[in-house]
């Protein structure tokens, strides 16, 4: 008997991408933090360079591999019910979201200790951008997918520019990421960085495995073979949307 379309379906490939996804994305936190602590002095909370630390690893982790993980949570949890998949979307970001804010927080303090003027640069721009449309993205998701009381219309209209901005900011975050690492290697060695330094050396590989990290994200997104498949209830429910819409039957051809 062939399988049905409803039932759970897991593609060969996929444990192997995320497997590999969540390699490269702990290389990036690991190499971040081994740049911040060995080659940058270490971490403090005192107003010195050691507190700008924080901020770059605090970026990768918060706004890169825990959002990457997010938006994977769709594929990875493909066979559990929607709302625990949702519900665990949700929490993850909660999490990014928590990261990030300690990290601007500890440049703003950085800068305000020793004078440096704030947002003058494109990495900073890109940088409140995305932070900005981040927490947007976090609360609209959080009211119209969790709450209920959003109707399905509504729920409907607004999932495809949910997906789209969240792929999008993701992108944004990375490129803001590599304008970082860019800016950070010219303000810290720029006499030597054209000498193929250890640090120099260090920071590029960073910049290629965030490329790497996100390419193997944006990957898994939109292949059509990974995508969630309709569950029983969520088949049933959307023919339910379709006949109080359109008035079809759920019988109908």
């Amino acid at each position: 008997m062939a399988d049905s379309p409803l039932e759970p379906s897991s593609p060969t490939r996929l444990p192997w991408l995320v497997g590999g996804s969540q390699v490269v994305g702990l290389a990036c936190v690991v190499i971040t933090g081994v740049w911040m602590g060995h080659y940058r002095g270490g971490y403090a909370w005192d107003g010195s360079s050691k507190q700008f630390n924080v901020h770059p690893l605090c970026m990768v982790i918060g706004l890169v591999f825990l959002y990457g993980d997010a938006i994977l949570v769709y594929r990875v949890f493909r066979n559990e019910s929607k709302r625990v998949a949702k519900i665990l979307h949700g929490i993850i970001h909660l999490i990014s979201l928590i990261i990030s804010i300690v990290g601007f927080v500890s440049v703003f303090g950085f800068h305000a200790k020793a004078n440096i003027p704030d947002m003058y640069s494109l990495h900073s721009w890109c940088g409140m951008l995305t932070f900005v449309v981040f927490c947007i993205q976090w609360l609209m998701g959080l009211t119209i997918f969790l709450f209920p009381g959003a109707s399905p219309a509504l729920r409907s209209w607004y999932l495809s520019l949910h997906v789209f901005f969240g792929l999008a900011l993701f992108i944004l975050a990375i490129a803001t990421c590599l304008l970082g690492i860019k800016e950070k290697l010219l303000f810290s060695i720029m006499a030597t960085y054209s000498k193929f330094v250890p640090e120099g050396v260090l920071a590029n590989v960073l910049g290629l495995l965030l490329l790497v990290f996100g390419g193997l994200v944006g990957y898994i997104l939109t292949r059509d073979e990974f995508k969630r498949p309709p569950h029983p209830e969520e088949e049933a429910l959307s023919m339910h949307f379709k006949t109080l819409t359109e008035g079809e039957s759920p019988n109908s051809p």
